[in-house]
């Protein structure tokens, strides 16, 4: 079996390299949009199928299976994108500070024949951050490519995250334990 991940992420192509199955690295154009009536919960997956859709099975070789994912950052059912400006990302952590949110990331997989798609929730509590704190990571790490300003792995996760329940990776951008356990028991 050979691996297609659909991502430009560091972070997931890091986490898919890790698992030790062979794996390419392709870009797919898809709208990442999602209007008000798509589910803040559902709105990673519908993001996964539109990508893999995107890609017609019949670019898949017998061998190959395509996975695709998204990563969103919600707190209070309200999605938190990519911050666009210091400003936006500053906002963003004030709003996490102090709270829990969730972070979903939605999967799909795609062979020639099938596809199969799932959601990864894992709950993320961060202590209060001064603005202190807040400033520094931000003028310090640029979390500008990162749904919610902030990655678990770096500084910011190191000192203000107090709990998670789910699966840490799953926060990085890719539900490793869940993944693993799909493509094994795929059928090619």
């Amino acid at each position: 079996m050979e691996l297609l991940l659909a991502s430009k992420s560091p972070r997931r192509r890091q986490l898919i390299t890790a698992l030790d199955i062979p794996t390419s690295f392709i870009d797919i154009a898809a709208d990442e949009t999602i209007s008000g009536d798509i589910d803040v919960s559902k709105a990673a997956e519908t993001i996964a199928i539109r990508k893999a859709d995107a890609y017609p099975a019949s670019n898949l070789l017998d061998h190959q299976l395509l996975i695709t994912a998204d990563t969103i950052v919600a707190i209070n059912n309200k999605q938190l994108g990519k911050p666009s400006n210091p400003e936006s990302a500053t906002q963003m952590l004030r709003l996490l500070s102090g709270k829990t949110h969730v972070v979903y990331t939605g999967v799909c997989l795609k062979s020639k024949t099938c596809q199969k798609h799932f959601t990864e929730s894992t709950y993320v509590t961060f202590r209060t951050l001064t603005d202190n704190e807040i400033n520094y990571y931000v003028n310090h790490y640029k979390p500008f490519d990162k749904a919610g300003s902030y990655g678990i792995q770096e500084w910011v996760g190191m000192v203000g995250i107090t709990s998670i329940q789910g699966d840490y990776y799953n926060v990085m951008g890719l539900p490793t334990a869940r993944l693993y356990q799909e493509i094994m028991s795929w059928e090619l």
